[in-house]
């Protein structure tokens, strides 16, 4: 569909070379995509995944220790090469 739209070009100019799109029409495809799928996610987290919280909690291993796993990584150095 052809359509004349005003858009920020600096703005338009700085999603493509983020997202490596390489045309306009890309870029504002790729941006429509994403809000469509914010929506989308935050329509299925407000439904709980149509699970109930029993479903949920069967769902999730027992044995599922997040602090041990946190633990066991290997600490990053941040800021440094």
């Amino acid at each position: 569909m052809k359509m004349t739209m005003h858009i920020d070009e600096a703005l338009l100019k700085r999603v493509m070379e983020a997202y490596g799109c390489e045309t306009k029409t890309d870029a504002v495809e790729m941006a429509l995509r994403e809000m469509d799928r914010r929506v989308r996610f935050r329509e299925l987290g407000a439904r709980g995944l149509e699970m109930t919280p029993d479903e949920i909690a069967d769902a999730v291993d027992p044995d599922y220790d997040l602090n041990a796993l946190r633990v066991a990584e290997t600490p990053r150095k941040y800021g440094s090469k």
